[in-house]
């Protein structure tokens, strides 16, 4: 195999070849084929559309160790360790309710009902900070980098709707 063809090869990770637990400090280690691995991190390929899926396990210098095609591979516990360190990387609140959205000085303020309770964010003016991550979702990224999601923008009511329809 040559080397670009080793470096573009893809590593299944399941059940028979990897196993995964929480270290003392918290952190997510795997042993893969026999090799430890202290503190890994979960990327999700597809992490507004299919968030569960093809999963890439990576070290703290970012190389891939492998891939898990999908949460089932594994046994429950191991599967509930993946989407709990998914649940920590992406983490970003659901809006079910629009308040109050202002605009001012280049930047909009934001008062939201979320699952996760009423929040305040203020958002950046410009091109990018409000994105359409689905025909109908939307990805609202704050000043301080912080994440929420509109799941159905069409769901919203016509008052909602009117608050945001200048940014999209």
């Amino acid at each position: 195999m040559t080397e670009l063809a080793e470096a573009a090869a893809i590593t299944f990770l399941d059940r028979s070849n990897a196993s995964f637990r929480l270290t003392e400090g918290g952190m997510l280690a795997v042993e893969h084929d026999g090799k430890q691995h202290e503190a890994v991190y979960v990327h999700s390929s597809f992490p507004h559309s299919n968030r569960a899926s093809y999963l890439s396990i990576r070290t703290i210098e970012n190389k891939e160790i492998g891939i898990v095609r999908q949460l089932e591979d594994f046994d429950e516990a191991t599967a509930e360790l993946l989407v709990q360190q998914l649940q920590v990387r992406y983490f970003a609140p659901q809006i079910n309710k629009l308040l109050k959205v202002k605009e001012e000085f280049g930047y909009s303020y934001w008062e939201a009902e979320t699952d996760s309770g009423i929040v305040k964010f203020t958002v950046r003016g410009g091109v990018g900070q409000i994105k359409l991550v689905t025909p109908v979702r939307l990805l609202i990224t704050d000043v301080d980098g912080n994440r929420f999601i509109i799941p159905d923008y069409t769901a919203l009511s016509d008052k909602e709707y009117r608050m945001i329809e200048l940014y999209m």
